[in-house]
């Protein structure tokens, strides 16, 4: 099956040798996303709020990009750094749905840079558009 590299205009380089998402029959597929910022330094230090709105972000914009919208999204993976920003997360997570929620789980782990707060990795079935 075929599938099509999904970056966004005005996405910064990715800091290992990935795609922001692909596209396959029907299905964006969104690497985990973490909050940079135009320079690829970390976004919002301490702020768990305000990354997870990046991360929602730049999730919303690889799917737009792919023909879809956040009503899509059928499952995200969200890692967290600590369990005391879960309602944080919970907080802005609700904002982006508001409707008919996808699945999700959430873990707790270590992330690629210690400033990091949460991750959040996204599937999204929008058909056969891109």
């Amino acid at each position: 099956m075929p599938k099509t590299v999904i970056t966004p205009p005005g996405t910064v380089t990715p800091i290992a040798p990935f795609s922001p998402g692909t596209f396959a029959d029907g299905v964006v597929y969104v690497s985990g996303t973490l909050a940079f910022d135009k320079d690829n330094n970390v976004a919002c230090v301490g702020d768990a709020e305000g990354q997870t709105r990046i991360v929602l972000e730049t999730i919303k914009s690889v799917i737009e990009t792919a023909g879809g919208t956040m009503d899509d999204v059928t499952m995200n993976h969200i890692f967290l750094k600590d369990w005391a920003d879960y309602a944080a997360l919970n907080k802005v997570y609700a904002e982006y749905f508001p409707g008919d929620k996808p699945a999700r789980f959430c873990i707790q782990c270590g992330l690629v840079r210690p400033d990091f707060l949460v991750e959040i990795a996204t599937i999204a079935h929008i058909g056969k558009k891109a």
